[in-house]
């Protein structure tokens, strides 16, 4: 059967975009050295020509630059196509990677959006209203109850509004009247003079005179006292 059909041959899968450009970039590298290579062949014939006098040998250099020079050419044109090639191998590459990410959003966007949807039907927005409302109510109720514990005892019901501005009034009167708007209840109290409450006689002032038949037989200090001896402040 072989012999009849042939052999079916295998075909190989296309060359990716990321490896026809690197195989391009790599044919490119390649023909950048030889470009180089003739770079220096060039100046190698440049200085030839300076220092040869004109003439056949002069002529023969300038041959040999030529061959050289046109060499580099066909080598630059060949890059500068790999160049284009491998340009717009990246601009397929790129609008593939965009391609690419757009697919992995929409699918994270249906998933989410799947996702979403399941969460939404456990929630019920009537649910979400009677909850508010309840709430309301158990904080309208728990103001009631902060109010009703923080009500004072010893406070009459029956306050006549009108007799308190009354009194108030009064207050104000009495506080202008009594001097600086400060009535003399609420002025602060004056330490009390002791001397005047106890009715003592002022310090004396000077030395005291000496009774006619007693003589000054004793030192006194500045203060009029009888000084201390100074046996007795030695011990």
């Amino acid at each position: 059967m072989k012999r009849v059909f042939g052999i079916k041959k295998e075909t190989q899968p296309a060359p990716s975009v990321q490896d026809a450009s690197d195989r391009i970039n790599k044919r490119g590298e390649s023909v950048e050295e030889k470009i180089k290579k003739l770079d220096v062949e060039l100046t190698r014939y440049k200085e030839q020509l300076k220092k040869t006098r004109p003439g056949p040998a002069q002529e023969a250099v300038k041959a040999r630059a030529m061959r050289v020079l046109k060499q580099k050419r066909m080598y630059e044109n060949q890059r500068d196509m790999l160049y284009n090639q491998t340009y717009n191998l990246d601009q397929v590459s790129f609008a593939a990677e965009g391609i690419k990410d757009a697919q992995q959003t929409m699918a994270a966007m249906k998933s989410a959006n799947k996702e979403l949807k399941g969460m939404m039907k456990t929630v019920n927005i009537q649910d979400v209203d009677n909850l508010q409302d309840e709430m309301t109510d158990l904080m309208d109720v728990s103001n009631e109850i902060q109010e009703t514990l923080g009500r004072s005892y010893g406070v009459p019901d029956d306050v006549d509004e009108e007799e308190l501005m009354g009194e108030l009034d009064a207050l104000e009167a009495d506080m202008e009247f009594e001097g600086e708007g400060v009535p003399s209840y609420l002025q602060p109290d004056k330490e009390p003079d002791l001397d005047s409450e106890l009715n003592l006689p002022s310090a004396p002032m000077g030395h005291a005179p000496m009774p006619a038949g007693r003589a000054n037989t004793q030192a006194e200090d500045e203060l009029g006292l009888p000084a201390v001896p100074r046996a007795s402040l030695r011990g």
